[in-house]
C-alpha cells in the first residue's frame, strides 16, 4: 500500500512575487488591496494586508476560521502546466479591480490562468 503522494505547490519566493505583483496593481489604479496566496490545499503561503481587513485579527493573524464559502472576484488559481499549486485572492476594490490585480500577479508569474 502506497502511503504518500507527491504534490506540487507554490514556492514562497513565487507567493511574495504574486503578492507584490498584485499589490503593485492595485497602485497603479488607485485602490489599497489585500492579497494572499495559498498553497494548492488552502493553507496561507503569503499576505499583504492594506489594514482594511485589521478589525478581524483571526484572519489578519491566520488563525483558524469556520469554514465559510463566499464568493467574490479576484480569486485565481494558480496551475503551472495545467497542475494546482496554489490560488491568489485579492480584495479591496472592486471585483473587476480584484480580478485585474489577481491576473497582473498571474502574469509576473508567467502563469496565464487556464
Amino acid at each position: 500500500m502506497q502511503c504518500s503522494v507527491e504534490q506540487r505547490a507554490i514556492t514562497a519566493e513565487a507567493a511574495h512575487a504574486a503578492v507584490a505583483a498584485a499589490v503593485a496593481k492595485a497602485g497603479e489604479l488607485g485602490i489599497r488591496v489585500n492579497a494572499a496566496v495559498t498553497d494548492a490545499s488552502g493553507v496561507l503561503a503569503t499576505a499583504r494586508w492594506a489594514g482594511i481587513l485589521q478589525a478581524d485579527e483571526a484572519l489578519r493573524l491566520g488563525m483558524p476560521q469556520r469554514a465559510r464559502n463566499v464568493v467574490f472576484g479576484g480569486g485565481l488559481p494558480v496551475r503551472e502546466g495545467g497542475v494546482l499549486i496554489g490560488g491568489i485572492g485579492v480584495s479591496g476594490g472592486s471585483a473587476e479591480q480584484d480580478e485585474i490585480c489577481a491576473r497582473a500577479a498571474l502574469a509576473a508569474l508567467g502563469i496565464e490562468e487556464t
